[in-house]
């Protein structure tokens, strides 16, 4: 199984947009390219005469019907805890430049 480079994993990293250390680079590589290798032996696992399901129990998603109704939670109580406000708005950070 080819293994998982440090320069894979730094790239990887920058787009995740995070932060790491050269140390956990170093231990990331090697349980990423553990993760591959589990994945190896699953490949070689005879599949042949099993047949494919989308859904292995008789389990549904019970969900109630989406009703809009008037919150009983003031504008004032809302803001309350907002950081920082303007008028009736949350003032957040830009974020894009």
């Amino acid at each position: 199984m080819k293994e998982i480079t440090k320069e894979q994993v730094r790239e990887l990293a920058v787009l995740a947009r995070l932060g790491l250390t050269e140390q956990e680079v170093a231990s990331l590589a090697k349980e990423m390219t553990a993760f591959l290798d589990y994945f190896q032996t699953l490949e070689e696992v005879d599949t042949e005469k099993v047949i494919p399901t989308s859904q292995v129990s008789d389990l549904k998603n019970v969900l109630r019907e989406d009703v809009r109704r008037v919150s009983k939670i003031t504008l004032n109580d809302k803001l309350q805890n907002a950081p920082s406000r303007e008028k009736d708005f949350i003032r957040v950070k830009k974020v894009l430049e």
